[in-house]
């Protein structure tokens, strides 16, 4: 008796935890769609291997929504070969997670590599693109409190003079503030762009891996509990 009332418990352990994961599954779902947003429609990233981050969170999101749906179920009606599918292939995220830990480790200079080259192109392209266009790259300088790719210097070629920026790198925004102002530290943000993207994107990803950290957790104990479980159902013990 006491066998087939921790085996219920583990049960219930397991349909827990698989809520959890689907939950989980959900949220990478969400912070994937939000992250390409980001990228394309605030920084412009055109780069593709921008992409790979958010759509890999996106992939990631998915898989884990619909093993964790199939765990929730197997632990329900407690059948075996459902509980061995969902750990088995619980056991195949954690390794993949693992490998793009380590991938993204080697590739994390490419961050840098990325984000100079749209700030760049942005920069390059200002004067004759879109007014929503511009409108983006105004705002990301004024929210960020900084003044093209690495200085306010990359802004020479915005007029013919070779000394003005936008508006939008002034202190204190007010028409034509930025004419003939290009090094005037008192009226223009002198720090480039790249250093302040870099500065959330190295925050955010802090957060990332705090989170990534607590899920693998969570996977790994759902996994041992669904072994105990499909212990428990093969020896014949009947769980209620």
């Amino acid at each position: 008796m006491a066998v087939e009332g921790g085996l219920k418990l583990v049960k219930y352990l397991v349909f827990f935890f698989n809520f959890i994961f689907w939950l989980c599954g959900l949220a990478l779902i969400v912070i994937g769609v939000l992250v390409q947003i980001s990228l394309h429609n605030t920084l412009m990233i055109k780069d593709a291997s921008g992409s790979g981050a958010p759509i890999l969170l996106i992939a990631l999101g998915v898989i884990v929504f619909l093993i964790s749906f199939f765990g929730c179920c197997g632990a329900w009606k407690e059948n075996f070969c459902m509980i061995t599918m969902f750990a088995l292939l619980m056991s195949l995220i954690i390794i993949a997670e693992i490998a793009v830990t380590i991938v993204g480790y080697i590739y994390r200079g490419k961050v840098t590599d990325v984000v100079k080259d749209s700030l760049a192109d942005m920069i390059s392209n200002y004067n004759t693109s879109s007014p929503e266009f511009r409108d983006t790259v105004d705002k990301l300088q004024h929210d960020l409190k900084c003044c093209g790719v690495n200085s306010s210097a990359d802004w020479r070629g915005f007029s013919p003079e070779g000394n003005t920026v936008p508006d939008s790198c002034c202190i204190t925004v007010t028409q034509g503030c930025g004419e003939g102002t290009m090094s005037d530290a008192s009226k223009v943000y002198q720090k480039g762009c790249q250093e302040a993207v870099e500065a959330i994107l190295q925050e955010n990803v802090k957060w990332i891996i705090v989170a990534a950290l607590v899920i693998a957790v969570l996977q790994i104990l759902g996994v041992v509990f669904a072994c105990l479980l499909m212990r428990g159902i093969r020896s014949g013990y009947e769980v209620m």
